[in-house]
């Protein structure tokens, strides 16, 4: 067996092999995720590596088409008839397409799927926009649509990989010149032939870098979950009695999503207070609250509290809450009622608070509960609460100053 072939570059035999490896496993993977109930312990998670891996094999197959048209792969052997070569040519484009289809398609149904309506997270740590422009998609039916598409395009990568495995081996185990070594990575991959000097390593991963800064940076939507808004107001019928040290008080949330606990705080809030531990049932305060100061302990939670699903925070830019009803109990101890609006829906949930007086300095510790359902938060993709805990405690720490 001859075995003069040219070997690929090492960039090419690397990106070939890490988008090989990472497709065949997004194919199963995919497969495994979906055949799970919903709210399966761990599912959220997959759903969003899922992601993950994919837009990274949309970036790795945009350097690695630029390395190709920079870098020629070395002929076919000579002994290889014109039939074979162009069913290899064809294959090889094939794959070329589908490196780009599968990714494309499954970003498009992660845009317009109601099931799945949340934002895409980049393992963890970078925001990567819908696709733009297809909110006119965003139906059951045509979600369906393309997660059909999405899914058969998956059994035409197996078809062809099995295409070029087949004629792979037969060309390196027939009495042929062997094409397999060209590609294989380490000392297995030899070949007698040198290597082709290689160029083009900044244009082709830069492009790839370039395309990821572009995407993430040019959404409107990661524009819109930018900061935490304008300063917001408690607008007020009543002159505060108190003044409230921001810097040591916090309106904090906390729940369970995929069955591990999640918390977050806001940032940017204002109260005012009137109220007399004398007199605590003529008392009232008013908070108002900027939506969009949400930051939870993920990053993937704060883009989705501020997507339209949540708290759509372009829609909606604050929430306001009034205490009202206050009730001693016992001594330092009160109930009230935490009447809550939020998307131009208010709901009531019972706030009950101690409060600890030195002087005229007062700290206030209180908790309420809220269910999502009746403030249409995560209504589309999680209605029956299989990731996400219906209820969400909300807890407030306000440290003031008797003002008059």
């Amino acid at each position: 067996m001859s075995t003069s072939s040219e070997r690929y570059t090492s960039v090419a035999i690397t990106l070939h092999w890490l988008i090989a490896f990472a497709i065949v496993g997004m194919i199963f993977g995919g497969w495994y995720m979906s055949d799970l109930p919903d709210g399966a312990p761990g599912q959220y998670f997959l759903y969003q590596m899922h992601k993950s891996v994919g837009i990274t094999i949309l970036l790795l197959t945009i350097a690695r088409i630029i390395w190709r048209v920079m870098n020629p792969p070395p002929p076919l052997p000579d002994d290889m008839n014109g039939l074979e070569k162009t069913a290899s040519h064809l294959v090889h484009v094939g794959f070329y397409g589908l490196m780009i289809a599968l990714p494309l398609t499954g970003w498009l149904y992660s845009s317009v799927s109601v099931k799945l309506d949340v934002p895409t997270v980049l393992y963890g740590v970078l925001s990567w926009p819908d696709v733009p422009f297809v909110e006119g998609l965003k139906t059951e039916a045509a979600s369906g649509v393309v997660n059909f598409i999405h899914s058969k395009l998956a059994w035409v990568a197996l078809a062809l990989l099995a295409l070029h495995v087949a004629g792979a081996l037969k060309h390196e185990f027939s009495a042929e010149e062997g094409v397999l070594k060209r590609m294989i990575p380490g000392l297995f991959g030899k070949a007698d032939a040198p290597q082709a000097p290689s160029r083009g390593a900044l244009t082709a991963f830069g492009a790839a870098l370039a395309s990821l800064v572009v995407v993430t940076s040019a959404s409107p939507v990661l524009g819109a979950l930018t900061g935490s808004g304008a300063a917001v107001t408690a607008e007020a019928e009543f002159e505060p009695k108190w003044t409230v040290d921001f810097d040591a008080s916090s309106i904090t949330f906390s729940g369970t999503h995929d069955g591990n606990v999640f918390s977050g705080t806001f940032s940017n809030w204002d109260a005012a207070i009137q109220f007399d531990p004398a007199s605590p049932s003529i008392g009232e305060v008013r908070v108002s609250v900027a939506t969009g100061s949400a930051e939870a302990n993920q990053k993937l939670y704060t883009d989705s509290l501020k997507s339209p699903e949540w708290f759509n925070v372009s829609a909606f830019p604050s929430a306001s809450v009034e205490i009202l009803n206050i009730d001693e109990t016992s001594a330092g101890s009160f109930t009230s009622v935490a009447r809550l609006t939020l998307k131009e829906l208010t709901v009531d949930a019972p706030f009950a608070f101690q409060l600890q007086l030195d002087g005229d300095n007062a700290e206030m510790t209180g908790q309420a509960v809220f269910q999502r359902k009746a403030l249409d938060l995560g209504q589309a993709s999680d209605p029956n609460a299989d990731w996400v805990s219906e209820d969400v405690t909300v807890d407030v720490v306000v440290t003031a100053t008797r003002s008059d």
